[in-house]
């Protein structure tokens, strides 16, 4: 087993709580995510709180798209967590975190992803690192999240 920790930053021209409205509710993610178009059949169902600590998101798609589910665990002004609990095609369970911090040109966004690799997951990270499998796709969602937040 090895862990593994990826993180990608950018800056948002936007106040802190405009982009934090956009990460803690689930419903905004259609917005900006990088995945949530692999799959325009894809399933989603929300439940628990709105938005914020306890929010669940539950999705099942293609192969592609997978299916899994993702619940708010954490929300400060400096932060929010997320348990993120991949079950197709491969089981895996991560941290995922997002960071905001107050810039004089805006706010500095950091989205980042820990955990283990473990079975097939450590298998396939010998031969591709999880760094080079995500950080497109998670370029791709600040990408988009900036354009949200800025629009």
């Amino acid at each position: 087993m090895s862990e593994f920790d990826i993180h990608r930053e950018t800056v948002i021209k936007a106040d802190p709580g405009q982009i934090q409205a956009l990460v803690d509710d689930f419903h905004q993610w259609q917005r900006w995510s990088p995945w949530e178009n692999v799959d325009p059949a894809m399933e989603r169902t929300y439940s628990g709180a709105d938005r914020g600590i306890g929010a669940r998101y539950f999705w099942s798609g293609n192969r592609k798209a997978g299916r899994g589910n993702m619940e708010i665990t954490s929300a400060t002004t400096d932060a929010i967590g997320i348990r993120l609990n991949f079950e197709k095609p491969i089981e895996n369970t991560n941290q995922v975190t997002f960071e905001f911090r107050p810039q004089s040109d805006g706010t500095a966004v950091t989205w980042r992803m820990t955990g283990e690799r473990t079975g097939a997951m450590a298998l396939m990270a010998k031969l591709l690192p999880m760094d080079r499998m995500l950080a497109k796709d998670f370029d791709k969602g600040l990408a988009q999240l900036k354009a949200a937040a800025e629009s």
